[in-house]
């Protein structure tokens, strides 16, 4: 296994104060631990999945294989078709078989437990700012105990989280 060998994605649901939904689509590269993006709105769809996966593509290179379940952002014609085309190769994991997404599952429970659970979201904005430096720091500083209790940036490979860090200081 290597950096971008499999990629997985799967989705977390919330609501804002107000009771309107939140959706956040988490992307994690299995081999170093880092989750690569939380994309969070009122709603996600198979396009916004196409559009964010591109935007990763770009940044990080195309992953080998991505593991998801078989819901309908995921198996949109148009995102398959295209995973196909630039050689990604989709592997969807069994119908009631969360155990099978297991990198995800536990960051997703992880997102609950540390932030979803505890957080009140007044709106979008706020929770997209909140869990996005959530995604920072648990890729930056939080120890994993998978990995010697180190945080995934410190794994051989990652060196691009070097430039994230510099840009990350002048963006606040």
């Amino acid at each position: 296994m290597h950096r971008n060998h499999v990629w997985s994605y799967d989705f977390v649901s919330d609501r804002s104060h107000d009771g309107r939904a939140i959706e956040m689509l988490t992307v994690i590269d299995e081999f170093s631990h880092q989750c690569l993006a939380i994309m969070v709105d009122r709603h996600i769809t198979g396009n916004d999945v196409l559009y964010c996966m591109a935007d990763l593509f770009l940044l990080h290179g195309t992953p080998e294989h991505i593991r998801s379940d078989n819901g309908p952002e995921f198996t949109a014609r148009l995102l398959r078709n295209w995973m196909k085309e630039i050689g990604v190769k989709t592997l969807f994991i069994e119908p009631g078989s969360p155990w099978e997404n297991g990198y995800n599952e536990s960051f997703n429970g992880k997102l609950r437990d540390e932030v979803l659970n505890i957080e009140v979201f007044y709106n979008l904005k706020e929770a997209q700012i909140i869990i996005e430096r959530r995604r920072q720091e648990y890729n930056m500083i939080r120890p994993h105990s998978s990995m010697n209790y180190k945080p995934p940036h410190q794994r051989p490979g990652c060196l691009w989280c070097l430039a994230l860090i510099r840009k990350a200081r002048f963006k606040y």
